[in-house]
């Protein structure tokens, strides 16, 4: 009895990583509660756990827009805040910070963990960063307002969504030559790959819809419409075995739970928080965390019932989301 008890709670102790643009730095939550937050530098967005044990986070000295500002209306960015913060998670703190290129949004690591592939929004870019010798090896040009990027299951492709030309770039990850361009719906935000690497699924927010990308030949194969008023479709989750593909969407205050065999929407999840954005799920598959920025909290729900158990305290304008085991 002590043994197996002793193994459920080594399967369930796991940490929820959050990233809080506006208060500079990174909640750690455990067991559903907030238990320490981490200095990073400035408005922190994108993060990822790497195979190393360290968490790394894109932290950028470009100003905030708010909706409808306009660049000249803003200071200039501060460049030297640009870069990726790198957090030793058995110390607590950020020990370092790689260069990452002008106005470092989001990233992804290669499958070897010695290459990152960012997002720089402000130049059009995608930098590829050498962690051992923090340098930037290539800068491959993008579409305009590049956000997301993931790289493929079996570690050949990178794929960044272009917020402004309303595309998916597709990027060699060997050679960093830029192999095609997809076209989505408006304005897409994330990108996740089923675990075959056969199809990539893609947020367009201001298209109100998934796209799916057949991922062999890099041409939309299909596009699954998020109903409700308000929604914009930003962050991605999908389930381990592939089979289901959460959206949080935005103003809509919701999560949608998608059938990725049928590319059809099951159910919405209704009054999730304000603004949900970054999502994450637990190891065991059973939670789903939102990143809720304007009320500076994290949704805990329940995928069986859809129910927001609790909310949880993060900083200010919490954006991303990682989860590791402990």
């Amino acid at each position: 009895m002590i043994a197996a008890l002793m193994l459920l709670l080594a399967v369930d102790s796991y940490r929820v990583y959050v990233s809080n643009e506006a208060s500079d730095d990174v909640a750690v939550l455990e067991n559903d509660e907030p238990v320490a937050r981490i200095a990073v530098g400035k408005r922190p967005r994108g993060l990822k756990l790497g195979p190393d044990g360290r968490l790394y986070v894109a932290v950028s000295g470009s100003p905030r827009a708010g909706p409808g500002m306009r660049d000249e209306d803003l200071p200039p960015p501060d460049r030297a805040q640009d870069g990726i913060a790198v957090v030793d998670l058995t110390r607590g703190n950020a020990v370092t910070r790689l260069p990452g290129g002008p106005d470092p949004e989001s990233f992804d690591l290669s499958r070897d963990g010695k290459l990152i592939f960012v997002s720089n929004e402000d130049a059009s870019a995608l930098s590829v960063v050498e962690i051992a010798t923090a340098r930037i090896l290539a800068t491959v040009k993008v579409g305009a307002q590049p956000e997301g990027v993931t790289v493929s299951p079996d570690g050949t492709l990178v794929y960044v969504t272009s917020e402004e030309d309303g595309e998916v770039d597709v990027v060699d990850a060997i050679s960093w030559k830029l192999l095609a361009r997809t076209k989505t719906a408006a304005r897409p935000r994330a990108v996740v790959f089923t675990p075959d690497g056969s199809r990539a699924f893609v947020s367009a927010e201001q298209g109100a819809a998934v796209d799916i990308i057949d991922a062999r030949r890099h041409i939309r194969a299909g596009r699954v419409h998020i109903g409700g008023a308000g929604t914009k479709p930003m962050g991605l989750a999908m389930t381990r075995d592939g089979s289901r593909l959460f959206v949080s969407t935005g103003r809509g205050g919701s999560v949608a739970l998608i059938d990725v065999a049928t590319a059809r929407v099951l159910r919405t999840f209704e009054r999730i928080g304000a603004r949900p954005w970054g999502l994450g799920l637990s190891p065991e598959g059973h939670k789903l965390y939102s990143a809720n920025g304007p009320s500076n909290d994290v949704s805990v729900i329940d995928i069986e019932s859809g129910r927001v158990l609790k909310r949880v305290a993060a900083g200010k304008l919490p954006w991303g989301i990682a989860v590791s085991p402990r």
